[in-house]
């Protein structure tokens, strides 16, 4: 059995959704926090299993003896090492065949604060003894183009990038990995740096936008705190803020950029361009 937990989420959705074109839905599990949530996964023949991070007894009863199980980081910040250690206890108790951790872009060395606990469950997975793959996920392109009604509006990309090079891909590529991973073979061991085939800086994401929609749009540079603050007379949680604005300074450093094209490489396909995500934003826009 493949369980992918944190299923109803955006990506393990999408990661369902690839599963689904590989191996058959009795062969899939979907551990979630509120099965009622997961009604639509059980209809399509897929096991919901109650998995909470927060309720080790949950976890005990997610996973059995030789399943393959994925681990999407969790999204409370400050607080992932403690859930994570306890799926990954879980998981080592049930002698699970395969555990996969969705982790950072080269997070051992990354300037990105984001890393420090992927790094802290990095280290964790190596030593439960498990057989383990480590996906270390670039930035999603949507993590910038959800915000493309204001960009729009206001006629400019703000950040604190600077001139920091961009290998994003789209949410959809890195769960076509993370698919590939769960339904094949060879990758125990393994550690791969994921990105797109090719890198942008956030001037260059502007110009993208313009060219689409035929207005100009400039890219505003500016320091971390006064992005900070934009974002959060925006409306956005102080803590999500604080995530983008650190975020594009370790843009700055090199943070989010690899050329490895692993990720091309894994899903025999080239990443997802800018030019398609702008393109697909526009049109939901």
């Amino acid at each position: 059995m493949i369980v992918v937990t944190g299923a109803t989420g955006q990506l393990g959705q999408l990661v369902i959704e690839h599963l689904l074109k590989r191996v058959p839905a009795s062969e899939i599990a979907a551990a979630v926090r509120n099965p009622d949530k997961a009604g639509a996964l059980a209809a399509r023949g897929i096991a919901v299993r109650e998995a909470d991070y927060d309720r080790p007894e949950t976890l005990a009863r997610s996973f059995a003896a030789g399943d393959k199980v994925l681990l999407i980081s969790a999204n409370e910040i400050g607080r992932r090492l403690p859930q994570h250690q306890a799926v990954i206890d879980a998981a080592r108790r049930a002698n699970v065949g395969l555990l996969a951790y969705t982790s950072l872009l080269h997070a051992d060395t990354s300037p990105l604060p984001l890393a420090a606990e992927h790094k802290a469950t990095e280290a964790v997975l190596q030593a439960s003894g498990l057989p383990v793959t480590i996906l270390r996920n670039g930035w999603y392109t949507e993590n910038y183009l959800a915000g493309i009604d204001a960009i729009l509006a206001h006629g400019a990309v703000l950040g604190c990038a600077g001139d920091g090079r961009i290998a994003s891909a789209a949410r959809n590529d890195y769960a076509e990995a993370a698919a590939v991973v769960m339904s094949g073979s060879g990758h125990v061991g393994k550690t791969y740096e994921l990105a797109g085939d090719q890198a942008y800086t956030l001037a260059g994401l502007a110009d993208e936008i313009a060219a689409q929609a035929g207005r100009p749009i400039a890219f505003h540079n500016l320091p971390q705190a006064e992005y900070r603050g934009i974002l959060i007379n925006a409306g956005l949680p102080e803590g999500l803020a604080d995530l983008l604005a650190e975020s594009d300074t370790g843009a700055a450093q090199g943070g989010l950029f690899d050329d490895s094209r692993q990720l091309g490489a894994l899903i025999g396909r080239p990443t997802t361009s800018l030019a398609d995500s702008v393109r697909s934003a526009l049109g939901k826009s």
